[in-house]
């Protein structure tokens, strides 16, 4: 295989995350996140959120973050709301409802959700006989690609601060949604209209980790019991702090988000231009071209990507995605083989 573009998370980590390890590897540091890294990331998270008082935590991956999340604010009856393709739903092993809760989930052909679509769902009869909806769940950018604009974003939290819902927002690929060209949300808006969301390292430049960010006041008390008992509270809590001390220092995580992105825009660029149709209309790292299932194998013999469905007789969609650190010659030699091979098949 020449190059993969099955994920985002197949290369280490950006070097400058390397080099602060390494510098202060010997520097003795308090643990449990008490270290002076873990505390200079917070301090950039909050200047960037606009609020000097959020509740930050760092824990290691995105389906743990989501179980402390989900597990720690539904009773026992209650429900998480997400759209079909949300990662809850599909990618985390049944992690949600290992726990004992349901996640009831709606078809939207863009991976978002409105309150159209949640209306439904909290207006159940008889009571008392069905879960109660609690957290509506959304991604941003989503699991096909697609970002939320601030208006819908506006519109879904006074939805469900009106109707007693918590909104959390999973941001695994939050850097590539905020480096969206047509984005016009910021990390503050996003701390101001979610109770809870996390920043994804994983996905943009970091080996491991993500941050968990608490707006609602009324949900810190305890939380960090939850973090312990899911194993989440890690001793060298430090490499995470270090991790996003980095990523935040002069805009980095939004710059390699900003680059993940035009290496994918511009392979949906020229499969355009040769005529092939999407899935959906993203502007993010994730692009979801419809093409001959002919093409899909020849172009499976030298790079790795991941059939996403099935489509009309003879065509499937298949899910391209490009990282931090995609390298140009790479995305230039894949449009010239998807060009050479889509015109062979013509």
């Amino acid at each position: 295989m020449l190059y993969s573009f099955t994920n985002d998370y197949s290369e280490g980590c950006h070097p400058n995350i390397l080099q602060r390890l390494t510098d202060s590897n010997l520097t003795q540091q308090p643990g449990y996140g008490n270290d002076e890294f873990s505390q200079e990331s917070v301090a950039a998270i909050r200047a960037l959120c606009g609020k000097p008082d959020l509740e930050v935590h760092l824990v290691a991956g995105g389906t743990l973050a989501n179980l402390i999340v989900l597990s720690a604010f539904l009773k026992s009856y209650e429900s998480v709301i997400c759209a079909e393709t949300g990662h809850i739903n599909n990618h985390e092993a049944g992690a949600i409802e290992a726990t004992g809760h349901k996640i009831e989930t709606v078809a939207t052909p863009d991976g978002k959700l409105r309150p159209e679509d949640i209306r439904p769902l909290i207006n159940k009869f008889p009571e008392y006989h069905t879960v109660k909806p609690r957290i509506v769940y959304i991604s941003n950018s989503t699991e096909i690609g697609t970002i939320y604009h601030r208006q819908e974003l506006v519109e879904l939290s006074h939805f469900c601060r009106q109707n007693n819902l918590l909104l959390y927002l999973d941001g695994a690929r939050l850097a590539m949604a905020l480096s969206a060209q047509s984005n016009d949300l910021t990390l503050a808006d996003i701390a101001s209209l979610t109770d809870i969301f996390y920043l994804g390292a994983t996905k943009c430049g970091g080996l491991i980790g993500e941050a968990i960010v608490m707006g609602n006041e009324a949900l810190r008390k305890d939380f960090k019991y939850f973090i312990k008992q899911r194993g989440a509270l890690m001793a060298k809590g430090r490499l995470f702090g270090i991790q996003f001390a980095e990523l935040l220092r002069d805009n980095l995580m939004f710059d390699l988000g900003a680059h993940a992105n035009a290496s994918a825009q511009r392979i949906a660029q020229r499969l355009q231009e040769l005529g092939f149709t999407f899935l959906t209309q993203s502007e993010t790292n994730q692009i979801f071209p419809v093409l001959p299932d002919a093409l899909i194998q020849e172009l499976s013999k030298t790079y790795g990507f991941f059939v996403w469905k099935k489509m009309q007789e003879g065509y499937s969609a298949i899910r391209i995605i490009t990282s931090w650190a995609t390298p140009a010659e790479y995305v230039d030699q894949f449009l010239q083989d998807a060009t050479a091979l889509a015109k062979k098949a013509k």
